[in-house]
């Protein structure tokens, strides 16, 4: 096999459906044998001899050129993105060395806790050092597309070509079509949880390179220095790691086959997910199943945010992906709204000495994000949310002309809704109905 020449499944229709199925793939470890090998499945369904093209020096300069788009914070060796750059081509040999002779070993995660959106609580967050974050990548380019070839068809979290919106249109397209009943489940600490035995097994039915096995497991068993203390996990997949997301889909791809083999709708998103029914019986047996399921795997779900809902019933609905359903429409729920809120404010306070127009540009990116994701909400959303973001910002121009307290009384008039607009304040009403027209047209 000439693994040196790039992937393009030639000619045939059924060929170029897979060539244009496995476009996203990274074409120096991906070759038209290999693709054409994993459309029609390999012999006995495991795949050998992958090292050392994870090792490989032309796999790590397309995994470097990934970290370093994504940029990220130095690790516990105090390596940023800056410094390795400088050293790339001795760093990138040493790494490419070490792989070959098998002589690898990742360094310590550094541990932080980042603010989780609409909680007090803090989400731990591991940050691995930039050479293991190369490795981790070089790792995925060449195993990820094994496992996509398995994945279930309504899983939709971390996945090529895939993203929220999908799982949303799918939901919002099933409450259209019927489906009336809903099991909202929720898998208490996912990440932390997931067996790695259990994982180590699933990743097994379709790998038999006894390194790269052995690769995966040391990130696992990375240790993590928290605090200048330094502990093995002996369960979960460090969030932040980039090898992550897709361990974690796979741990949860025998529930996806399970429930659509038993003729379930369910759309999951990572560790998100909800289950769509058409009865009540079926719903609870889905709930039934999904229970048995995520205990098989040494998982659990959460009592009080499991259950079952019916949306015929008056004020009815569920969260996924940050909206809120009911049988007739969706919105931003609660926790989306306060997100948005939380970060205006820091933008906001009345102490930020900057100028008006260094704010605005600042509350803009946050309002255009926002409305990026969420502009396929009602009318009546986006009123309120520019009045309130206007209403900050004339508390900031109140302080600096000597006034004590928020805005009130004739501030309106002082700085009227024109003046936000002449200043380029991004309007979330108008951005709307900019989409309404552009759509009707």
């Amino acid at each position: 096999m000439d693994e040196r020449k790039p992937a393009g499944v030639p000619g045939a229709k059924q060929a170029g459906e897979a060539a244009s199925r496995w476009a996203w793939v990274e074409r120096t470890v991906w070759t038209e044998r290999m693709l054409e090998a994993l459309e029609r499945g390999v012999k006995g369904g495991k795949w050998f001899s992958l090292i050392d093209k994870v090792s490989r020096r032309t796999t790590l300069e397309a995994a470097w050129k990934q970290v370093r788009a994504n940029k990220g914070s130095a690790g516990t060796d105090h390596q940023g993105i800056g410094e390795f750059e400088v050293r790339k081509d001795e760093e990138l040999g040493r790494l490419e060395e070490e792989l070959s002779q098998g002589r690898y070993k990742p360094r310590p995660i550094r541990r932080v806790y980042i603010d989780k959106p609409g909680s007090r609580e803090k989400r731990p967050l591991g940050i691995p050092c930039v050479r293991d974050r190369v490795v981790q990548s070089a790792l995925r380019l060449v195993i990820e597309p094994i496992f996509e070839a398995r994945f279930a068809e309504n899983s939709y979290g971390f996945r090529p070509r895939r993203g929220c919106k999908d799982a949303l249109r799918r939901v919002d397209q099933a409450i259209k079509e019927g489906y009336r009943y809903v099991v909202d489940a929720d898998i208490r600490a996912y990440f932390d949880n997931i067996d790695h035995e259990r994982l180590m097994a699933d990743v097994r039915e379709s790998i038999a390179d006894g390194r790269v096995l052995a690769l995966i497991e040391a990130f696992l068993k990375q240790d993590v220095l928290e605090a200048m203390k330094a502990w093995t996990p002996e369960s979960g997949t460090p969030q932040g790691a980039v090898i992550s997301p897709l361990l974690a889909n796979l741990y949860l791809n025998g529930l996806d086959h399970a429930m659509a083999k038993a003729g379930y709708l369910m759309i999951r998103y990572a560790d998100d997910f909800v289950v769509l029914c058409r009865s009540r019986k079926e719903a609870e047996q889905a709930l039934e199943l999904v229970g048995h399921q995520v205990d098989q795997r040494g998982l659990s779900l959460h009592p009080e945010k499991t259950h079952v809902v019916d949306l015929e019933e008056a004020g009815a609905g569920f969260d996924f992906l940050g909206y809120h359903f009911t049988r007739t429409k969706h919105w931003p729920r609660k926790k989306s709204l306060k997100k948005l809120k939380d970060a205006i404010r820091q933008k906001t306070r009345r102490t930020n000495g900057a100028s008006l127009q260094r704010i605005i540009t600042d509350v803009n990116r946050s309002l255009r994000g926002w409305m990026e994701y969420f502009k396929h909400s009602p009318r009546w959303t986006f009123p309120r949310l520019d009045s309130w973001v206007r209403r900050r910002l004339r508390s900031i121009l109140r302080k600096r002309s000597g006034r004590k307290g928020i805005s009130r009384g004739r501030d309106h008039n002082r700085w009227p809704n024109v003046f936000f607009e002449r200043h380029g304040l991004y309007s979330l009403v108008a951005a709307h109905r900019a989409m309404l027209q552009s759509s009707e047209g």
